[in-house]
């Protein structure tokens, strides 16, 4: 019988499990998880602050019990102490007795996640300043923002970004603290991330752009003062998301790793051991705009690559299609989207991209309502490949991005783009959709 070892169980973990089960059913397959619950939607950490979520357990889309009905053997609340790749043995201790044992495996799945990263600053290690990953952060936060006056959130990637909006809705003064000057600078250009740090403005969040923390100080009163190099802010509790970084150690030295230790994986999820497997935060994944291995930490990458794993730990079966690390996020009455690289981005790797951008309603001026939508589409102008696009609107636009997104996959150009046979129903859209309209607007800045 084949002993396949799964380390870690969160969103890569679980789909790995599910897909090696129902794939091999008869094969042993052990799942190895610190905590005592799985597949947490930490997305949802911020609108459980804000009091949208209908009830915290559906946070959760699976369980240890679940996994056992499929055949797996859990040992939930299990640290993994040692592993030898080239021995194929595992050591894990018991969290609750203290317990060492030995595992020997014949395939081990590396879904260990990702760590946030913690940098070394002075008073880091106060417990008013807490972490937003798992679901004891989750408890935590929520508990805290209960009756709070103030907090501090250092990031204003995604999740800063959505802590800083959701405490500012129910009252909580709130300070959004980055080194970047601007808010969501890794995810959209300028011309949409002007449009959020006014809705953050408006709500009264302070901004606190450019600066990077010094000092982390505890006050005799019960707050936390944090230092920037450009001033210092204080209250009751500081929120640190600057970032993640693969959680690998137990496998490093062992197999490909990119410089972060991130888990090198081939398009069937193989290490370069073709025994180990890996998915999810711990591992690389195939950036199509760039056609390079990147580090991109997303849940849909994570589902993916996990669900793979089960067509491809036996015999190679089916190979990895890459990302175009699709998102969106709301912040106020603001939908935004993206897919792919932007201008910020092709600029930071080196890369000749251009980008069109254009604001138009999204739906004809003799609708009773409508709305203006700023589109960004960034091309190669050698190729006339699609690179990436973003899309900020109070209307719905989620729905552009996961079209570029197959733009990009697929191979298309502007031209094509911009001839796409897309609807027009004005409930809907304008008789040239919005995403064809940019294209074909760098279509005419590009020329024939």
């Amino acid at each position: 019988m084949t002993t396949v070892a799964i380390v870690g169980c969160t969103h890569a973990g679980t789909f790995a499990a599910t897909s090696i089960l129902r794939e091999h059913p008869d094969w042993s397959v052990h799942v190895f998880e610190r905590g005592d619950t799985l597949s947490f939607l930490s997305c949802g950490i911020a609108l459980w602050v804000g009091d949208h979520v209908s009830d915290p357990r559906k946070m959760f889309y699976s369980s240890p019990a679940e996994l056992e009905k499929l055949g797996a053997t859990m040992h939930m609340r299990t640290d993994v102490t040692d592993i030898d790749v080239a021995g194929k043995t595992l050591e894990f201790r018991s969290l609750e007795t203290g317990d060492s044992q030995t595992l020997r495996f014949d395939k081990l799945v590396v879904t260990t996640g990702s760590r946030p990263v913690v940098p070394s600053i002075p008073g880091i290690e106060s417990d008013r300043v807490q972490l937003c990953k798992n679901w004891d952060n989750a408890v935590q936060i929520k508990e805290r923002a209960h009756g709070a006056k103030s907090v501090v959130v250092i990031g204003a990637g995604y999740i800063g970004a959505e802590l800083a909006e959701q405490f500012s809705t129910i009252g909580v003064e709130t300070t959004l603290i980055d080194a970047a000057d601007r808010v969501l600078a890794n995810n959209f250009d300028k011309l949409i991330t002007d449009q959020v740090e006014e809705r953050y403005r408006k709500h009264g969040v302070t901004l606190a752009l450019g600066e990077k923390v010094t000092a982390f100080t505890d006050n005799a009163d019960g707050t936390v003062t944090v230092t920037t190099t450009g001033g210092a802010y204080t209250a009751q509790f500081a929120v640190l998301a600057v970032g993640f970084l693969p959680n690998t150690d137990l496998v490093r030295g062992q197999v490909d790793t990119l410089a972060n230790g991130a888990i090198i994986t081939n398009e069937y999820m193989q290490a370069s051991v073709p025994y180990v497997y890996a998915a999810g935060d711990s591992a690389t994944v195939h950036y199509n705009p760039t056609g390079e291995l990147d580090y991109i930490p997303l849940a849909t990458n994570a589902v993916r690559q996990g669900a793979l794993i089960g067509q491809n730990i036996d015999v190679p079966t089916r190979t990895y299609m890459g990302t175009q690390a699709t998102s969106a996020v709301q912040l106020y009455d603001l939908s935004l989207a993206a897919s792919g690289l932007t201008q910020a981005g092709a600029d930071r790797r080196g890369m000749d991209v251009r980008s069109t951008e254009l604001v138009e309603d999204y739906r004809p001026a003799f609708m009773l309502s409508t709305a203006p939508v700023t589109s960004i589409l960034s091309w190669d102008p050698q190729t006339r490949l699609v690179k990436g696009a973003q899309f900020c609107s109070t209307a719905d636009i989620s729905g552009a991005a996961n079209t570029v997104s197959v733009a990009i996959q697929a191979g298309f150009t502007i031209d094509m783009l911009a001839n796409v046979d897309f609807l027009f129903q004005p409930n809907f859209d304008q008789p040239v959709y919005y995403v064809g309209a940019v294209a074909a607007k760098a279509v005419a800045e590009q020329g024939a």
